[in-house]
């Protein structure tokens, strides 16, 4: 399977001991009081983590997955917990395996909320997530997502009577980046700045920006559970471990160049030595185009999208 479609499909690393839902895409692990983590399967379509957080007045959705199937089975999920009305849906940045399913909850007359980058770059850079060639239909499909009616810069406080979600913007994985703060329970929706026990997807990041705001997400949060984009239910361990994973590559990578070694050669002279450490977690394809886009971030040549701040 291709790097592009790896991204698409990308599921939880770690098996669940618990039976999955009836849609088989995923499975519902709750996390604190009204707090649902919706955790994708390997073999589904979801593609990445999403939640959903039940307040006094209404409920919050965090992502749609990748598809507008496996979204609206979250949402007949979601109906079994509680009628309440879908105020918002939080899209944590523009890839298409957190964004696709929007419209299944803008027709429930949900506010979907982003970081003010996320909303042009939904129907233009998703495009480059699919595997060539690309049909017609599935460029009209991209084109037809609904979009962020609300957008924000740094911090939006939005409220479900008296439940609060801080949404915060943090650098990093895309340039559009939000992540979920329940001050109430010490939780973190994180969107796709956390991956546990992924190689993360790097075709949109500034490794030096997501090292800082690894760094900076603990202190300024003081939480002790997080839900990441991709893989289980972690903690503050695995951000470390993330953060290492990063600090690794960006220094082999640095060293490889020195040696005056670019293209497959760069890669084979970066990739064993990422293996051995690395190896066993989910989607090792990953690291080959990791290895090359982080080169072209140190070169100052890798192609960003156009950002607004």
């Amino acid at each position: 399977m291709s790097y592009k479609s790896k991204v698409l499909q990308v599921a939880a690393a770690a098996a669940l001991s618990r039976p999955t839902l009836a849609g088989q895409d995923f499975v519902l692990e709750k996390v604190g009081e009204g707090i649902w983590a919706a955790i994708v399967n390997d073999d589904g379509k979801a593609g990445g983590n999403a939640g959903f957080v039940i307040g006094d007045d209404g409920i919050a959705v965090i992502d749609t997955f990748q598809d507008p199937r496996p979204a609206a089975e979250l949402l007949r999920e979601i109906r079994k917990i509680s009628k309440l009305p879908i105020r918002f849906v939080i899209n944590t940045h523009y890839h298409l395996d957190h964004v696709n399913g929007n419209d299944v909850f803008a027709a429930e007359g949900a506010t979907i909320v982003a970081q003010r980058n996320t909303r042009p770059w939904i129907r233009t850079e998703n495009v480059k997530m699919i595997d060539p060639p690309v049909t017609e239909e599935t460029k009209a499909r991209i084109r037809s997502i609904a979009l962020p009616h609300l957008l924000f810069r740094e911090e939006l406080d939005l409220y479900l009577g008296s439940r609060h979600l801080s949404v915060r913007y943090y650098a990093g994985h895309t340039g559009g980046d939000a992540i979920v703060y329940l001050p109430d329970s010490h939780l973190v929706f994180c969107g796709d700045l956390l991956w546990k026990d992924h190689i993360p997807n790097l075709i949109d990041s500034t490794t030096q920006e997501w090292i800082k705001t690894l760094d900076a997400l603990p202190k300024d949060l003081g939480t002790n559970t997080w839900i990441p984009g991709h893989g289980g239910v972690a903690t503050a361990e695995d951000i470390v471990t993330l953060r290492k994973y990063m600090a690794n590559l960006r220094a082999k990578v640095a060293k490889a160049r020195a040696g005056r070694k670019s293209g497959d050669a760069l890669v084979q002279a970066v990739l064993p030595s990422l293996k051995e450490t690395y190896g066993k977690w989910a989607f090792f394809d990953l690291a080959a185009p990791g290895i090359l886009q982080t080169a072209e971030e140190l070169a100052g040549t890798k192609r960003l999208p156009m950002r607004e701040q």
